[in-house]
């Protein structure tokens, strides 16, 4: 018959143990399954088989530790190693490095769990705390928000009273008051209700006032305030 490319005739799968192992492809596959195929065999299939790499890197110090803990037991035990799970574990767990991260995360749990009793403890104070600024926001800043406000209007009246043309308007006033009253002494002394030293006196007086306030207004006006 024909072989088509590519195409591979089924090869009789042995097992080398005698029990059947729990242990992933990666770790029960030998050293020479990640060697290069021979030229025989890349004939005999028509192409060359490919490379399996190892599926993690042991530093050279920790496999050596894991070399002599292995070197001193029997033929027997390694089997059921891989055979047993259970006793593969108790050998993982006898390892010094193994040992090691265990130690460090049982130290981290302890870490962690003294960090959130501290936080349990710490929570009354922080509902307190919330308390305290639900309360301050709702009474105190509500006050001061209303003072804010009631200043700010007084704030807003005083600069209209002392802006120019409120202040314009004011001298435009008390100007038109003086020159009443000066009208009005005048009119007094042509009634002859008052004497003629006493009219010329306040009225002198008067028309002083009405011409500089008259003067501080035109200057007012024509300036650039």
């Amino acid at each position: 018959m024909f072989r088509f490319w590519g195409s591979q005739e089924q090869q009789p799968q042995h097992d080398g143990s005698s029990s059947q192992s729990w242990y992933p492809p990666s770790v029960m596959s030998t050293p020479s399954s990640s060697r290069p195929a021979t030229p025989s065999a890349a004939s005999s299939t028509g192409y060359a088989s490919p490379r399996i790499h190892p599926s993690s890197h042991v530093p050279p110090a920790e496999a050596a530790g894991v070399i002599a803990a292995l070197k001193d037991k029997s033929i027997d035990e390694l089997r059921k190693m891989l055979s047993d799970k259970d006793t593969y574990q108790q050998f993982l767990n006898s390892l010094d490095m193994v040992k090691t991260q265990n130690n460090l995360k049982d130290e981290l749990c302890k870490e962690n769990l003294q960090l959130a009793e501290e936080n349990l403890k710490k929570e009354p104070r922080i509902m307190e705390l919330r308390n305290q600024s639900s309360i301050i926001r709702t009474t105190e800043l509500a006050a001061a928000k209303e003072k804010l406000s009631e200043l700010e209007k007084q704030k807003e009246e005083m600069l209209k009273m002392n802006s120019p043309a409120s202040l314009i308007h004011r001298i435009q006033e008390s100007m038109n008051k003086t020159d009443e009253e000066s009208e009005n002494l005048h009119q007094k002394i042509l009634d002859r209700e008052i004497d003629l030293a006493s009219f010329l006196q306040n009225y002198k007086k008067l028309r002083i006032a009405y011409h500089r306030k008259s003067l501080i207004h035109l200057a007012a006006k024509t300036s650039n305030i």
